[in-house]
């Protein structure tokens, strides 16, 4: 079910990330030598493992880098204390149980580094704080916890002006604002800066490439600072403005230690799309996201093949169980060349499938948009939350660039292909009215109860 809302980004105080330089120093400690000639034996991958679970444990407040130096040697004492000698290192036993506080600290906030599609960056995202996602106005992504307490912005757009204007600007003094920035760091290719008001704090990232800017800013309430500076960390940590490649593996765990979970793979007998409930117990959808399917679901229920319609692109679905609310009023005219229209989609494959909320632009009997394999049967709602038509196309993985789903147009079904095939299943569609332009996230919250996954065997 998609419900969004969007309140303005709360203030907020610095994290202190360490996107700057590396960690390492001439060690004066003697154990420090030892500790760091201990680490520097480990296998890469372990060494930034133990860091990433320092982060979690709320111990280190830096990124895992690899590279052993004092901040590190500091967090791993911290977490030893009351456990063994302070000396920098861990044994089995104890790196076991970093582990298991880790993997429970990461499961409890649903932390999954995801390639976030409107805008090609990946970023961790605690999945079960901030449940709430919506694309925002400027084509970039947000994220909020239920209470709105919290905000996650990931944007990407040309570069347009200089790094460093747009970095003068961050660092600013506004009379009418109360805020202080608490750190601030400019680099040729990216900047930080973190700061707090009276009541919260923020930390922002931006970062230069070949295809413009990228990045993201994190505003949350004082109040959830004690349980969320290590979450704004480990985002920090996790952040890749322009990824190559394959997303990265889960982070291995010590010897011994319990295994961390990962999403499952897509299973190669399975393909997704998009419906929407339009009756009791009906489902629309898109003839291409249900053709040749051995077995179909909707949400987890059983679904079974009703009509299609092959002119259209069209076909319905009867889900023994499925209940439902008051369907989408449809508009009773096509939209003109250009409107501004909301997609209502959902992206990731099997259990990950996440509903999303997408700008558009309606061109003849085409939409644009960034929509990803599995977006077939999206519907399609004008500015003011009308159905306007419905998305037969089925959007190719050969269409992404670099993993990223580009603005692309996809032939839709219209308003009177919508009419038809919903008068051959008597779920005859109630008409709507012309009302006042509604946001992105007032029509993805009134017509997302509506929106289901579509699930064919194949």
């Amino acid at each position: 079910m998609l419900v969004f809302k969007v309140p303005a980004l709360v203030g907020m105080t610095a994290i202190l990330a360490c996107l700057g330089a590396a960690q390492a120093q001439q060690p004066a400690d003697p154990r420090l030598a030892v500790a760091t000639q201990a680490y520097a034996a480990l296998p890469e991958a372990e060494r930034k493992a133990i860091q990433a679970d320092l982060i979690w444990t709320g111990h280190l407040n830096s990124a895992a880098t690899g590279n052993f130096g004092a901040l590190t040697f500091r967090a791993v004492n911290s977490f030893k204390a009351w456990r063994g000698e302070p000396n920098g290192q861990l044994t089995p036993a104890e790196r076991q149980e970093l582990a298991r506080l880790a993997k429970t600290a990461r499961d409890a906030a649903g932390f999954a580094v995801i390639t976030d599609q409107p805008t090609g960056v990946r970023i961790g995202i605690p999945q079960k704080l901030l449940p709430k996602r919506e694309a925002t106005p400027a084509g970039g992504s947000r994220w909020q916890s239920g209470d709105g307490k919290i905000t996650l912005d990931v944007s990407a757009g040309p570069a347009t002006e200089p790094l460093q204007a747009i970095f003068e600007r961050a660092i600013a003094v506004n009379p009418n604002i109360q805020r202080k920035v608490t750190y601030k760091l400019l680099q040729p290719t990216f900047f930080v800066v973190a700061g707090e008001t009276p009541t919260g704090k923020f930390f922002r990232r931006q970062a230069l490439g070949p295809s413009g800017l990228r990045g993201f800013s994190v505003g949350y309430d004082k109040g959830v600072s004690a349980t969320f500076d290590k979450v704004v960390t480990a985002i920090a940590d996790s952040f890749e403005p322009f990824p190559s490649g394959a997303a990265p593996a889960p982070t291995p765990a010590a010897p011994g230690a319990p295994a961390v979970a990962s999403a499952p793979a897509q299973p190669a007998t399975e393909r997704f799309g998009v419906g929407l409930v339009v009756g009791k117990e009906l489902v629309l959808t898109a003839r291409a996201a249900v053709d040749a399917c051995k077995g179909l679901k909707v949400g987890s229920r059983p679904a079974k093949l009703r009509a299609q319609d092959q002119t259209s692109g069209l076909a319905l679905l009867d889900v023994p169980g499925l209940t439902s609310g008051a369907a989408p009023g449809l508009r009773d005219a096509a939209p003109a060349a250009k409107e501004a229209v909301v997609v209502l989609a959902y992206d990731g494959t099997a259990a990950a499938r996440t509903a999303v909320a997408l700008p558009g632009e309606v061109t003849s009997d085409a939409v644009l948009a960034p929509l990803q394999p599995g977006g077939a049967g999206s519907p399609v709602f004008d500015r003011q939350g009308r159905l306007a038509g419905l998305v037969t196309a089925n959007p190719s993985d050969k269409a992404l660039i670099a993993g990223v789903a580009p603005q692309r147009n996809y032939a839709i079904a219209g308003v009177v292909q919508l009419k038809a095939m919903l008068e051959k299943a008597d779920a005859k569609p109630a008409a709507a009215a012309a009302t006042g332009e509604l946001s992105t996230g007032a029509i993805a919250e009134a017509a997302g109860k509506s929106v289901v996954s579509v699930a064919c065997g194949l």
